[in-house]
């Protein structure tokens, strides 16, 4: 019955059907789940409680003929008792008859009031007194020529005639433990609230119903997934691994233990791995990576990481080289590897021979072939496609596959947007590093920061200077790179050599440039946000970013990370002035912390998901009626109960659960947003 076409509905004519097409609304169903996106309350107070300049609702007895005055605008004024007291009203652009507002008639009446003139400009009103002292009026974002007060006529038709037809899909057990109303109940306060509580308890029960139907088709996925990807588990050389760990020249901290023991226990598991490993700016991802990498070719297969620069590619071989010294044999392939060293290289991966390697989008060239891959890392994640990440993959026979990414994602985001993946997290920084000491000053103090860059960098230190902008805009008064970069050109003397770098260069250009940086050869680098990500240079000290409040807060946190990567003490200097609170509290935020994980979640906050992740590719799904940010509660709870649900096979084999099951099959033919 919920299937039949909403034009079934009295009125429905061609231009409405097409206006509620244009709200994907196109059958009964459609039309009882399109729920409202605000409430106006209109509460009745006496006159005593109205607050001046705010909007108010109130109740009297038309004690005066109504005037239509003509002015610069025509008005309709008439006086109204309320409370013994007698209040004027004012109507604009309205001419009604007086047959309809006579005196003696009750009127409810609601607009701005002013308290000095006892005086209500009102916008809406209506004959006679509410059912209650509080009113609730569902408002819709209706499309075309709908009003909402038309919508809301067919929403009451419709639930008169179809209520009786919707099935609840919840098993008595969450009704009762969360004390949630039945669905029919919970449609018609959502629509009609009688009152705040029930709307309250109506809004709860969708919020949930939502989200788990969510998370059931997340880890109903995610099972269906690790029983296809079956996996030949790698027995993990325990004896080995720990011996390697224990000759690192540093101690782990007890979340990289966590995190590598997770990823070992998938490895050695009969199901591919398809991990996510996240840590903040300098948490030691590396060393996880290199641990895991070590254990797989302790064990006599093949380990990848793939990153998405040659410089990065270097550095981390760099890096992988100095942590397994001669126990392994690693190589490095970029696009730069030629001739004899390529063939060489090429030869040692398909023979096994090479047992680690590191690149670039090299290692998905079609002449890359493995001998035994067991363990693809990716660096850096979001920088590759999907398919060239599936290229890598198919390397080997269904290899373990782990993800990283170095900026933090908030709990809530990752419950919702990575649900199909399994989740470690590094949340502690190793012991001894020096935090980088952070400062919001606006542009009146360039000239001390150019003298502040001046001394570090002739101390034999160096410099970052950001810009949000590569050339100057028209549209936009702020710092831009190439401006930036002439400035500082003339102000440092020739012996302290500046660089430009941004996003219009090509790729080899930026590599050039910044292996220089890293070289020392430039000592300061102009650049927009391309160097947000990746690579190490221990020498850089100062990082300066021009308008600031144009950036979110985890992307200064990134920012903030390309320094103090070394052991002298480091600084980040941002110039900005903010117009807004949003923008002052922003910088209030990055001033006092450096922990990504509390500035992911405030710059969730501040910003929302869209803006958090992008909004072409947040990920993240469109909810009718939760937030996941807001509702992070329920979110946990419909998490916790998806889990259970699945694990013990609930849908197939309990009865209380078919029609949860009918609606998760509804959402599997569906794809994640």
């Amino acid at each position: 019955m919920l299937s039949e076409r909403v034009d079934v509905l009295k009125g429905i004519g061609k231009k409405t059907k097409e206006d509620l097409a244009l709200m994907n609304i196109h059958t009964i169903e459609d039309l009882l789940y399109y729920f409202p996106y605000r409430y106006d309350i209109q509460e009745i107070k006496p006159l005593r409680e109205l607050v001046h300049g705010e909007q108010a609702t109130i109740v009297g007895t038309i004690v005066t003929e109504p005037q239509v005055l003509y002015g610069r605008k025509r008005r309709t004024v008439f006086n109204v008792k309320v409370d013994e007291a007698v209040v004027r009203v004012v109507m604009f652009h309205r001419l009604y008859s007086t047959d309809r507002l006579t005196t003696g008639a009750t009127i409810t009446l609601t607009g701005k009031w002013d308290a000095h003139r006892l005086q209500m400009t009102v916008h809406s009103f209506k004959f006679g007194k509410p059912e209650s002292r509080k009113e609730i009026n569902a408002l819709y974002s209706v499309k075309g020529n709908l009003t909402n007060n038309r919508f809301r006529m067919l929403l009451k038709e419709a639930l008169e005639r179809y209520t009786d037809h919707v099935e609840e899909i919840l098993p008595e057990k969450y009704l009762t433990a969360y004390r949630l109303p039945e669905r029919k109940t919970a449609l018609k306060t959502i629509h009609f609230p009688e009152n705040i509580n029930a709307l309250k308890h109506a809004k709860r029960r969708f919020i949930y119903e939502e989200l788990l139907l969510y998370q059931l088709k997340i880890h109903t996925y995610k099972k269906q997934q690790k029983e296809a990807r079956k996996s030949e588990p790698i027995p993990i050389a325990k004896e080995k691994v720990n011996a390697f760990i224990k000759r690192l020249p540093f101690t782990l901290t007890k979340s990289q233990m966590r995190s590598l023991k997770e990823i070992l226990a998938d490895i050695a598991s009969e199901q591919q791995m398809y991990r996510l490993l996240q840590g903040d700016v300098g948490s030691g991802k590396t060393a996880v990576a290199a641990i895991s990498l070590y254990s797989v070719a302790a064990s006599g297969y093949q380990g990848a990481l793939m990153v998405p620069t040659e410089i990065l590619a270097e550095q981390h071989f760099a890096s992988m080289k100095t942590l397994l010294g001669d126990e392994v044999n690693a190589a490095l392939l970029t696009s730069s590897v030629k001739g004899k060293k390529r063939a060489e290289i090429l030869s040692g991966l398909k023979d096994g021979s090479i047992q680690i390697v590191i690149g670039t989008h090299s290692l998905i060239q079609e002449e890359v072939k493995f001998n035994r891959l067991g363990l693809v890392i990716i660096d850096e994640q979001h920088r590759f496609g999907v398919e060239q990440r599936r290229l890598l993959f198919e390397k080997g026979e269904a290899p373990n596959v782990l993800h990283m990414t170095a900026t933090p994602i908030p709990r809530t985001l990752a419950i919702t947007a990575f649900g199909e993946l399994d989740i470690s997290t590094i949340d502690e920084m190793p012991s001894g590093r020096k935090s980088v000491l952070t400062y919001v000053v606006n542009e009146h103090y360039l000239e001390r920061i150019l003298r502040f860059v001046m001394k570090k960098v002739s101390a034999g230190e160096q410099a970052y200077f950001v810009s949000p902008l590569i050339e100057e805009s028209e549209a936009f008064d702020y710092e831009n790179a190439v401006d930036l970069y002439n400035k500082l050109v003339s102000y440092f003397p020739p012996s302290i050599k500046v660089g430009l770098l941004h996003g219009k260069l090509k790729n080899d250009e930026k590599e050039a440039i910044m292996k220089q940086f890293v070289k020392n050869e430039i000592q300061v680098l102009v650049a927009t946000t391309v160097i947000e990500v990746g690579v190490n240079v221990p020498n850089a000290t100062v990082m300066v970013i021009h308008d600031a409040e144009r950036f979110g807060l985890a992307q200064l946190h990134q920012l903030r990370g390309r320094v103090g990567r070394g052991d002298k003490q480091a600084y980040c200097i941002l110039i900005a002035d903010p117009k807004n609170e949003v923008g002052k509290e922003r910088m209030r935020i990055i001033a006092e912390t450096n922990d990504g994980f509390r500035l992911a979640e405030a710059d969730l906050k501040l910003r929302g998901p869209g803006d958090f992740f992008g909004k072409k590719q947040s990920g993240l799904p469109e909810f009718k009626i939760a937030d996941p940010i807001e509702d992070f509660r329920a979110l946990e709870v419909a998490r916790r109960d998806a889990i259970d649900i699945v694990a013990h096979h609930k849908l197939e084999t309990d009865p209380d659960y078919r029609h949860l099951k009918m609606m998760v099959d509804k959402t599997m033919t569906e794809p994640f947003d």
